[in-house]
């Protein structure tokens, strides 16, 4: 069986995911604790994910319940 290898190059997402997750929360108007509440997350975790340009990370699961509750598709998110 023949095996590849290939250089791809993965930038770091999250910092980029954490900063429009902010930004598409102050644009529907909600607080963090309104949307860590509405999402099943501890405010306090939410916080963090947003003002540490997302260090902590963020299931996929959490993710989309987040582009629910802001009416935002999941690309959204990663968009520079």
């Amino acid at each position: 069986m023949t095996t590849f290898k290939r250089n791809f190059k993965f930038s770091n997402y999250l910092p980029t995911v954490a900063k429009n997750v902010r930004k598409y929360r102050k644009i529907a108007g909600i607080t963090q604790e309104q949307l860590a509440i509405d999402i099943g997350m501890s405010p306090d975790y939410l916080r963090r994910f947003e003002s540490q340009k997302g260090k902590e990370g963020i299931s996929l699961e959490k993710l989309f319940r987040i582009s629910i509750v802001l009416d935002v598709t999941m690309d959204k998110f990663f968009e520079d």
